[in-house]
């Protein structure tokens, strides 16, 4: 008889609680029906984006003791509490950078002989992630700087992302809005998360325009433009931008973002940034008389990196502050017009947690779901496990010291 292999979809743990889940239940059940020997179970939650009664709507049982379960399936950091011994387990564990925050997690972890396959880790030949919720930051990293736009301005209103039903919701109020002509957007990055910046900014009708554009125009439209490293860094010794030598020797470039910013009103941030590559500009820049940013969208949210008035992470109850170039500090948001409005939420997708668990279901499907369900270790599953039954595998075997005392 054929072994029927048990997967548990986790009960989200991590405090401020997050409302996305791995898989959907229509996506469950189709997973039911392409492999036959799998069984879901999903533990009760009064949180999740999806009900309790829309999973058993669709006969997939709810059990609060997951312990007959292979593999378990969530998305953000696990209450180490609760881990079971021995399992295999699937969520953005961030602890493959030594992060301090979750060094008792991972330990835990180990001595619990669990494996940890990480989300974050399962990547393509060329290094590109096949599962993130990158794209629906952006859709709504974009949206909450137009909304910051709406507010400071006076001009319209948009209802907060996370009141919003679902994505069709959240931009039907979008198309509905007004934008002054001549208003200069920028978008950092070129990745998932700008992509999704930039549909956003495509449903409230902003046009794109070229960097050379941008820099030298005016326009009686609102417009955008993206923008990626060759286009704000260069070689401190003249030479030609290459991105290869740029991600691996970042402390060799210098910023040349400043055009930028006696241009553009509102910047959306992309990009991925490293502590060692030059900031975008500094706190001194920021008091310039023809410093022009008034709102900054920083998706990316390095606090004390790049842009130097992402000063902490902001909430999705309590997205904006004000930054006082002048005293160099936090003040309640929209206060005074010569103060800077950041938004700068470390958790987005989660203020449209219906879509953005439907998109990484769907991905989780595409790429991975259907090797790990028929219990093949393929090159992609290994090179994301971090744990195998609690001990580094040989590609994180730096992480033996964070398992000390």
């Amino acid at each position: 008889m054929e072994r029927r292999l048990k997967v548990g979809i986790l009960r989200e743990t991590k405090n401020p609680p997050d409302r996305r889940v791995p898989l959907t239940p229509p996506q469950i059940v189709a997973l039911e029906e392409t492999y036959p020997n799998v069984e879901f179970f999903v533990q009760p939650s009064d949180l999740r984006c999806y009900s309790n009664e829309e999973y058993e709507y669709l006969n997939i049982p709810l059990k609060e003791d997951l312990r007959e379960c292979d593999i378990l399936l969530g998305v953000k950091e696990v209450d180490k509490r609760t881990f079971i011994p021995g399992k295999t387990y699937l969520f953005f564990a961030h602890v493959a950078k030594k992060q301090p925050h979750n060094r008792e997690m991972f330990r835990e972890m180990s001595e619990k002989k669990i494996t940890l396959i990480d989300f974050e880790y399962l990547t393509t030949d060329h290094g590109q992630r096949v599962v993130a919720f990158g794209r629906y930051a952006g859709i709504v990293g974009a949206y909450n700087g137009l909304r910051a736009r709406g507010i400071e301005t006076n001009r319209f209103k948009l209802k907060p992302a996370y009141q919003c039903r679902d994505l069709d919701e959240m931009w039907a109020g979008l198309r509905l809005i007004v934008l002054k002509p001549g208003l200069k957007i920028l978008v950092t990055g070129e990745g998932r998360v700008s992509g999704g910046a930039i549909e956003t900014l495509g449903v409230a009708n902003i046009v794109q325009v070229s960097r050379e554009d941008y820099l030298t125009r005016e326009f009686d439209v609102p417009v955008f433009c993206q923008v990626g490293p060759a286009d704000y860094a260069q070689h401190k010794m003249g030479n030609h931008f290459d991105f290869k030598h740029f991600a691996s020797n970042p402390g060799e470039y210098e910023s040349t973002f400043m055009p930028f910013t006696t241009v553009t009103d509102i910047l959306i941030t992309g990009h991925f940034w490293d502590p060692r590559s030059p900031l975008f500009f500094s706190k001194e820049d920021m008091r310039k008389d023809d410093f022009r940013i008034r709102v900054i969208a920083d998706i990316s949210c390095d606090v004390n990196g790049p842009i130097p008035s992402t000063i902490r992470a902001t909430t999705i109850s309590d997205p904006f502050y004000g930054y006082n170039p002048i005293l160099e500090k936090e003040e309640d948001p929209f206060l005074r017009s010569s103060n800077i409005t950041v938004m700068s939420i470390d958790n987005l997708p989660g203020e449209l947690p219906r879509d953005a668990s439907q998109d990484f279901g769907r991905q989780l499907m595409s790429s991975v779901l259907g090797d790990l369900l028929a219990e093949k270790s393929t090159p992609m599953i290994k090179k994301a496990m971090i744990l195998k039954e609690g001990k580094p595998t040989p590609r994180y075997e730096y992480l033996n010291d964070c398992l000390l005392s």
